[in-house]
């Protein structure tokens, strides 16, 4: 399987100005040719090229294959959408392939600006070293906060599944961001609070104004997407540990499309908006294949209303959004935990498992409710 990771650059002063000038310049031309591109409606790069690629050399002083790669950047971007024309930031990423940048062992690259070629050393670290010897293809310069990185890609050997004894059903949610089948609880709470505090911290600046202010917007942004992508990965990181101690396949419901089909009040909007669970699912999914876990995805049609003991399906089962009961049986517990059970009784119907466990009560005695515990 195919990983990314972000190595740093540690230039020095003239080889950060050489970077950020080649960089702009870079994008300058990408915006000059997006213009082309939209006046003659076209995002194929043979008609593209034959239309810029003299004017890009000439007048941005660009390399052949820089020229070539700026081509490629903008029908990328403008195949997805031909009814707007294509804006790129100044600082915004350069797409360097072999021709344009090479390495020198794993400690340093080289790297053409338009002051030609420097070599700059490289910051790994440990965690990215072993992956170092597997890099393949294209790498993306990037500029983050004043550093320029590369985001390498390395072609990582993906270890076999192996044969589960059971599953391990997770529930996703808002309130609580994911409910495991074995009744643990990742709590939402804390992301909740942070996010109405950064809310009116938003409100706050976008009201001002300042310039001050769209700068500190700009910082705001990024916090917030580095403290969600924290809480997913830690989250991720401890159902596939589990699931792979345990000997256990992960399932999770298909979410595609779940914001269409699902309606909220009002003020439920934003944090309804906000849910991140296809970064979370995407990161138990990849934590999961490099553990030889393997992933299961079920309908996620009621799986909230559907009884895990005698299998009765009723939207009263679940009277609100914390509990359910079971208005046949009786059985009762958090609906969160009640729908990872669901969850992992319909994987558990298309998997192989190993273990004696029963379909509904999974080694809880027949007709008796399992044990709920939250952490």
């Amino acid at each position: 399987m195919k990983r990314t990771f972000l190595v740093k650059l540690n230039t020095s002063k003239e080889q950060f100005d050489a970077l950020l000038q080649t960089m702009r310049t870079f994008n300058q031309a990408c915006n000059f040719v997006a213009a082309v591109a939209f006046k003659f409606r076209t995002a194929n790069k043979i008609k593209l090229q034959q239309l810029v690629y003299h004017d890009i050399r000439e007048e941005f002083g660009l390399s052949a294959q820089m020229a070539i790669r700026v081509i490629a950047k903008v029908c990328e971007v403008y195949k997805r959408d031909k009814s707007t024309m294509p804006r790129f930031d100044l600082n915004g990423a350069i797409v360097y392939d072999q021709r344009i940048l090479s390495w020198k062992g794993i400690e340093c690259v080289s790297v053409l600006t338009l002051k030609g070629r420097i070599k700059v050393p490289v910051l790994i670290g440990d965690y990215q070293k072993p992956y170092m010897d597997k890099i393949r293809g294209q790498v993306d310069l990037l500029l983050r906060n004043g550093v320029f990185y590369l985001a390498v890609v390395a072609e990582v050997p993906e270890p076999p599944k192996f044969s589960p004894a059971g599953v391990l059903g997770v529930d996703l949610g808002i309130v609580n961001l994911a409910t495991d089948s074995d009744g643990i609880v990742y709590k939402g709470d804390k992301v909740d609070k942070a996010m109405r505090r950064y809310e009116i911290l938003r409100a706050k600046l976008q009201k001002c104004g300042t310039k001050s202010a769209k700068r500190h917007l700009k910082k705001l942004s990024g916090k917030e997407k580095k403290f969600r992508r924290n809480i997913n990965h830690v989250i991720s990181k401890s159902l596939v540990a589990k699931a792979k101690g345990t000997g256990r396949a992960i399932a999770l419901e298909d979410l595609k499309g779940i914001r269409d089909r699902t309606t909220v009040h009002k003020a439920q909007r934003r944090r309804h908006n906000s849910w991140g669970f296809r970064q979370l699912a995407r990161f138990i999914e990849y934590k999961a294949a490099l553990a030889g876990v393997p992933v299961v995805f079920v309908s996620a049609k009621d799986t909230s209303r559907t009884c895990p003991v005698c299998g009765y399906i009723d939207r009263k089962n679940r009277p609100n959004r914390d509990s359910f009961r079971c208005v046949q049986c009786g059985f009762a517990g958090p609906a969160d935990h009640v729908a990872a059970l669901n969850i992992a009784a319909r994987a558990a119907v298309n998997q192989p498992i190993v273990s004696g466990d029963c379909l509904y009560h999974f080694g809880s005695p027949q007709g008796q409710a399992p044990s709920f515990r939250e952490g």
